[in-house]
């Protein structure tokens, strides 16, 4: 019985952890979510998921140092989930969620971007956004996708001239 109370302990611990990273940093998983998905209802219930995930998982989290980290990754895995599930649009659901056609000079650019950032794969697409929208570091970075750092800084270089590659015919 000891041994069941021990685990019982440690997995609340990591279940409170979790609560209270989840808590401090929603901000920065719904920023992470939105910039897959550019929808407000769906970053909302890519978030929600991986909370659920990572609380229903708590036990699973062997060394609470990288539990941050380990939610990141959480997060990551459900926008990747959402982004391969079948999407059905209609130009009246568009209207519904507030989504408008402007095309001013501003919106162009964040348009011509998104489409940039959309044409590159899963993995190289986390890296820019970690680097450059959510302000990590290589290093974080590396850890989060659970890659060598060099490979994280070659992705990071190759996808970069991507950007710029695309960007330049826009």
């Amino acid at each position: 019985m000891q041994i069941f109370a021990r685990k019982g302990t440690a997995k609340s611990a990591n279940k409170d952890l979790l609560e209270t990273i989840l808590l401090e940093k929603y901000d920065q998983y719904y920023r992470l979510a939105y910039s897959y998905v550019h929808n407000d209802a769906d970053a909302c219930d890519i978030v929600q998921n991986g909370a659920y995930k990572a609380l229903r998982g708590s036990g699973t989290l062997k060394n609470a140092a990288y539990a941050e980290t380990w939610v990141y990754r959480i997060m990551l895995n459900e926008c990747f989930r959402h982004l391969r599930q079948p999407r059905k649009y209609s130009y009246e659901s568009m209207q519904e969620t507030g989504f408008e056609l402007s095309y001013t000079e501003d919106n162009c650019d964040k348009i011509d971007l998104r489409r940039a950032l959309d044409a590159l794969p899963e993995k190289d697409k986390a890296v820019i956004i970690l680097r450059y929208f959510e302000d990590r570091k290589l290093e974080e970075i590396a850890d989060i996708l659970e890659e060598n750092v060099n490979t994280v800084k070659s992705r990071l270089y190759r996808s970069i001239k991507k950007l710029r590659d695309h960007l330049e015919v826009s």
